[in-house]
């Protein structure tokens, strides 16, 4: 059952999710300049400050087998922090790691339900041809951390990128059943490589 906005302010208000810092405004404002976060089923969240990439030329393959992905981009790749005055310009057929601004926790309880997410692109964004994540939108329950965006500029045209802008929308659902935990390489994760 995907949560809709009304759900979504409550779960927040309840702690069953937990956004840092919580996007806002909740309602939209009387000034039409202002956008609410909110859509009727999702909740829009912000681009982080760091961009990272393989290097160029790189003489490895990437062996799926071996996992941790930390270990094998840290030493492999690049990273950049970006701001309004040198935002990152993500070439076409270009591929990035950035996360979102927003800090997500999604508890898990054993006397009441549980969140889990999906990251998704926005659409205004994907006319333009960029994907914020390829085959990787679940956000598990009990995950704690900033989401990883893996970003493609499929367009004709740069594009580019400043911290803070709404970049991707997080759709919340309702899981049946507590959960065991069993978290990721990825938890409490701060930065794009995966790394804390």
């Amino acid at each position: 059952m995907i949560l809709s906005n009304t759900a979504i302010f409550a779960a927040l208000d309840e702690g069953r999710l937990i956004i840092q810092p919580e996007p806002s405004p909740r309602y939209p404002a009387e000034d039409p300049s202002v956008d609410s976060p909110y859509q009727t089923s999702a909740v829009d969240l912000r681009l982080g400050d760091e961009i990272s990439w393989f290097n160029d030329g790189l003489a490895i393959n990437i062996d799926l087998r071996r996992g941790r992905f930390a270990n094998l981009f840290g030493p492999n790749s690049s990273r950049r922090a970006i701001s309004e005055d040198q935002p990152y310009v993500l070439m076409p057929n270009k591929f990035v790691l950035a996360n979102t601004l927003e800090r997500v926790e999604l508890p898990i309880f054993d006397d009441r339900p549980c969140l889990a997410a999906r990251v998704e692109g926005r659409s205004s964004f994907a006319r333009c041809g960029l994907l914020v994540h390829f085959t990787a939108p679940t956000i598990h329950a009990g995950f704690s951390g900033r989401i990883t965006l893996e970003m493609i500029n499929l367009g004709p045209v740069p594009i580019l990128l400043f911290p803070g802008i709404y970049i991707c929308q997080l759709i919340i659902e309702e899981v049946q059943g507590i959960p065991r935990r069993n978290d990721s390489q990825f938890q409490g994760q701060t930065r794009p490589s995966g790394a804390s």
